[in-house]
C-alpha cells in the first residue's frame, strides 16, 4: 500500500516536435539505406546533389513549427499556464501537438508551419446551404479544422472520465510564419480558433475559473491520458 505522504511522480511534459523529428530522421535514413545499396560507388555523390522529398522534409518543417511553438508556451509558465508537448494517442500512431491548461480551461493546439495566409471564407446562400471554409494560401485547408475537433473529442472525453464534464475545451490551430495582416487577421472556424503565437497566448492568459489546484490535477491527468510521444 503506497504511504500516503508519496510524491506523485514527477509529470512529464514532452519534447515539443519530437516525434515529427524522430519521423524526419527515420524517413532520411531509409532514403539513404537505399540510395547508397542501389549504387555502392556513388551513392554518397548522389545523396549530395539531390534533395530530400517533400514527403520526408515536410516531417522537418513540421518538427521545427512545433518547436517554435513549444517555447512560446513554455514561457508563459511563470504565469499560470501548463503545458504538454507532443502528447500520443493511445491506441493509434496519432499525437497532439500541444495540449495547454490556464486558469480559462483547457486548450489544443495543432501547430502548422505554412506559408501563405490562412483565410475563412463562404460560399451558398439563399438557395443552397451555406458552407464556411478553411483556406490557406487559396487552397481549401478544413480538413486541418476536422482533425483538431478530432483532438478535442479525445481530450474532453479523457475529462469527462475523471470527472471534469464541465471544464471548457478549445480547440486551436496555430499557424507560425503564415502571412498574417497587420491589423486583425485571427479567426474562429467551427468553433475552432485560428491565429498565430501570440494571439494564442492572448486566450490563454485571459482570466477564467479554474483555480492553482484544479490546474495542476487537470494537467496531471491529460499528462497521464496522453503520454509523451
Amino acid at each position: 500500500m503506497a504511504s500516503p505522504y508519496e510524491e506523485e511522480p514527477e509529470i512529464v511534459a514532452g519534447r515539443a516536435g519530437a516525434s515529427a523529428r524522430r519521423e524526419y530522421e527515420r524517413r532520411s535514413a531509409k532514403r539513404e539505406e537505399r540510395v547508397r545499396a542501389a549504387h555502392p560507388k556513388i551513392g554518397g555523390f548522389l545523396l549530395a546533389i539531390s534533395e530530400e522529398p517533400q514527403s520526408t522534409t515536410a516531417w522537418a518543417v513540421g518538427a521545427r513549427g512545433e518547436a517554435l511553438l513549444g517555447r512560446s508556451l513554455d514561457g508563459l509558465a511563470s504565469r499560470g499556464v501548463r503545458v504538454l508537448h507532443d502528447r500520443r494517442i493511445p491506441r493509434t500512431r496519432a499525437n497532439i501537438d500541444h495540449i495547454a491548461v490556464s486558469s480559462s480551461g483547457v486548450f489544443v493546439i495543432d501547430a502548422k508551419r505554412y506559408s501563405g495566409r490562412p483565410m475563412k471564407q463562404s460560399v451558398g446562400g439563399l438557395f443552397r446551404p451555406r458552407v464556411t471554409f478553411l483556406t490557406v494560401a487559396g487552397r481549401n485547408q478544413t480538413k486541418l479544422v476536422d482533425g483538431v475537433h478530432k483532438q478535442v473529442g479525445l481530450v474532453r472525453d479523457a475529462l469527462d472520465d475523471a470527472g471534469f464534464a464541465g471544464v471548457p475545451v478549445r480547440g486551436m490551430l496555430c499557424f507560425i510564419e503564415a502571412n498574417w495582416p497587420l491589423i486583425g487577421g485571427s479567426f474562429v472556424i467551427d468553433g475552432v480558433d485560428v491565429l498565430w503565437p501570440k494571439k494564442a497566448a492572448e486566450l490563454l492568459l485571459a482570466p477564467g475559473g479554474l483555480d492553482e489546484a484544479v490546474t495542476a490535477y487537470l494537467h496531471r491527468t491529460l499528462a497521464t491520458a496522453f503520454p509523451a510521444a
